[in-house]
């Protein structure tokens, strides 16, 4: 009997879900007001009103994000979708028009569902996947962005992601997933910036580098010192040390302690995968600055013999046996995490000047989170006011070659766990209204004003017109 076939219309495929999407429609009682991202502030669809403010505001550039399930949505090289591809472009040219630099970010902690039902981040084979990504990136946008965010944050997204299971893709594997994740991170960030400089970079002479949140850390008491300068390895040298070290590999301090901690607890093998010789020569280099995300800073004191020890990075970690604790006077934004000490700012550009040299710093993201929605943001604007300053004293007085700012954010957004409570936005968005509708705050003709005097010497309360 012969077989019989119909052809079926092929529909094309606009987005796949990506672990958020599934991670917060599987578990929506951890996002406190019970929301998801599924519409947002729709930059999707006022992406061009996106392009006016940013122009309102005066920007240089403007940092924005690409979506791998919305490009790629399979996945995988082998299909582009026309649609995510066509609106990339008409941003990226949109913002070339108005005169702001595209600032692109490559993975923003979206990787699609079906690379993580494959192990996500914890599978090596992820570098080659991101690796694949990249390529397609480059060749479709490389002749207009000159500047590039390999990957945002990997913190977030291997350390508080397998030390909590909070925020996606919600599994709890502290101390092996988390390594695992930091490790295959560094090596697809590498695999990414060898292909821009070795096919890209001859013809469109751009910057690549990763983004990652880095909290200063100051000892609680003079006896925690030495336990600080290990805890500043642990958070900031286990992704900066592979790339900006002269020798690469993991903080040596850090490979020691892991594995004595995984021998006592009767493992064959540390819990922290080793790099190879080949793969520390991969990765070592591969940088055109040092891009990081400051928000917030801790105090560091040793744990005590049987103390029960937080969460790392925000509370503590038992591998290195460490509190990490806030000063009573460092006030505190919206968001359970959040505390503020500008001065940390300074002094971290000033540690990564000592440790990695005299290098470009580019800071890509710094901004105040409030759960007031309302436009007069005092607390905003002095947040701004406070950082920026220590910036400057960092460049005039320390030396330190920052050549970029990055306030975060443009408008208000889907705050992860935090949903639609906490506002970062220079504009509110009303979202509740079905047009997103978008009004600047105070903050934003503050950093309007900023932008066009190139000065700090400005009226707090300006409120011109933009």
């Amino acid at each position: 009997m012969p077989w019989h076939t119909v052809e079926l219309p092929i529909r094309p495929l606009y987005k796949s879900p990506s672990v958020w999407d599934k991670h917060i429609h599987a578990h929506p009682e951890r996002v406190i007001d019970i929301s998801n991202g599924d519409i947002a502030c729709d930059s999707y669809n006022k992406w061009q009103r996106d392009v006016e403010i940013a122009s309102e505001l005066g920007l240089h550039f403007y940092r924005f994000s690409i979506a791998w399930s919305r490009l790629l949505p399979k996945g995988y090289a082998n299909y582009i979708s026309e649609d995510g591809k066509k609106y990339y472009n008409d941003l990226i040219d949109a913002l070339l028009d108005k005169g702001i630099e595209p600032l692109v970010t490559l993975y923003h902690w979206d990787l699609p569902q079906s690379l993580q039902d494959l192990g996500g981040w914890t599978n090596p084979l992820v570098s080659d996947w991101f690796a694949d990504y990249a390529r397609v990136v480059f060749s479709l946008y490389g002749d207009r962005v000159k500047t590039w965010i390999t990957l945002n944050e990997p913190i977030m997204y291997c350390d508080i992601a397998y030390n909590t299971a909070v925020i996606a893709p919600g599994i709890y594997s502290p101390g092996r997933g988390s390594f695992l994740c930091n490790k295959h991170s560094i090596i697809a960030h590498a695999k990414a910036w060898r292909i821009y400089d070795e096919e890209f970079r001859p013809k469109y002479n751009g910057k690549v580098s990763l983004a990652n949140q880095i909290m200063w850390l100051e000892p609680a008491t003079e006896e925690d010192f030495e336990i600080t300068d290990i805890a500043r390895q642990f958070l900031t040298g286990m992704y900066a040390h592979p790339i900006y070290s002269k020798e690469g590999g993991w903080p040596q301090v850090i490979e020691k302690i892991i594995a004595e901690k995984s021998k006592k607890e009767g493992l064959k093998h540390s819990r922290l995968p080793p790099f190879t010789q080949e793969e520390i020569e991969l990765v070592r280099g591969t940088y055109d600055f040092f891009g990081f995300n400051y928000y917030t800073s801790r105090t560091v004191a040793t744990a005590k013999e049987g103390d029960k020890i937080g969460p790392w990075p925000y509370t503590g970690s038992s591998d290195i046996g460490v509190h990490l604790t806030v000063k009573p006077e460092w006030k505190s934004a919206a968001t359970k995490w959040f505390f503020i000490y500008p001065e940390g700012l300074r002094k971290q550009l000033s540690w990564l000047k000592k440790e990695y040299g005299d290098i470009e710093i580019f800071i890509t993201e710094n901004g105040f989170a409030s759960y007031d929605s309302g436009l007069d943001d005092q607390d905003r604007i002095q947040y701004y006011k406070d950082h920026l300053e220590q910036v400057l004293l960092s460049i005039k007085e320390d030396g330190v070659k920052v050549t970029g700012y990055t306030a975060w954010t443009l408008i208000d957004n889907f705050e992860w766990m935090d949903g639609y409570n906490s506002k970062f936005g220079l504009y509110q968005v009303d979202f509740e209204d079905p047009e997103r509708k978008r009004t600047p705050r105070a903050s934003a003709h503050y950093y309007a004003s900023i932008i066009k005097s190139h000065s700090l010497d400005v009226d707090l309360k300006i409120s011109d017109e933009l």
